[in-house]
Formats: C-alpha cells, structure tokens, sequence
C-alpha cells in the first residue's frame, strides 16, 4: 500500500489499483527535478505483474572532449518534461500480452527539441509456464520435435 495524491487529497491506496499510465505519470512527478538537470539519458522503468516497481535514471554526469571535462547545468525545461512525458505515456500502447518486463527512454536534447526512443522488454519465467500449463502439453510438445 502507497500513499497517493489523488484529487488533492492524500489517499492510501494499492498500486495495483492503479493504471500503468497513472503509475508512468507517478515516476516523472517523482524524477521531476532530476530530469530539470539533465540533457541527456535513460529513463528506466522495471513493470511486475503490471505494476511499476523499481525505477530510475541512468547518466553520464560529466562529459570529456580534447582533455577537458565540461559540466551542463542545463536540462529538460518544464516542455521538455512534459513532452517526454506524454510520449512515455503514448509509448505503453505497444505494450501488448506481457505483466512483467523493463521499458527504457533514452533521452536528450538536440537543437532545443527532446528526442526519446523507447524500448520495451517483456520477461518470462518458464517456472512460471511449468505451472501454469498442464503435464501433457509438455508430452504434446516434444512428441511433434
């Protein structure tokens, strides 16, 4: 049980009680300042049974070129944010049939516009199938190899 704010008001409430989208909406309240100090990297996201669990920002905080370290102070403006956002959000749509994976964004600034490439990964556990799947499918299935 998490506490959420929910019209204004703190309520305590599942996660799973909560859509994937509500929950992606949760990370980028959460992760909010971070991104405003950053131009460029990996939103990550790992999702079990079809809740977020853990999830963070991967990113190279110094960048060298000719002998020299240099240091943004720059990052995603409230736009960028909240374009970001709306196109992770956009992104679950291609999430089909699976409860349990990573989605990651990689992100940056190019020219004063966000670019963001999503990946989504489901993950299996043939323990699971073991299972879930009767005995004799398992028979079924190495007689036709």
């Amino acid at each position: 049980m998490s506490w959420v704010e929910l019209g204004g008001e703190c309520q305590m409430i599942k996660i799973d009680q909560l859509s994937l989208a509500r929950q992606m909406d949760m990370v980028f309240k959460e992760v909010e300042q971070e991104l405003a100090g950053l131009t460029a990297g990996t939103l990550f996201v790992q999702i079990r049974n079809n809740a977020v669990g853990k999830f963070g920002i991967r990113h190279n905080p110094i960048a060298g070129r000719n002998g020299q370290f240099t240091f943004s102070e720059e990052g995603l403006s409230a736009v960028h944010q909240l374009s970001f956002r709306n196109m992770a959000i956009e992104s679950l749509k291609y999430k089909h049939h699976w409860t349990h994976g990573e989605i990651t964004y990689d992100f940056m600034v190019r020219q004063g516009i966000i670019v963001v490439d999503a990946v989504l990964e489901s993950n299996y556990n043939m323990a699971n199938l073991m299972i879930r799947y009767p005995r004799q499918t398992y028979h079924e299935a190495s007689s036709d190899l």
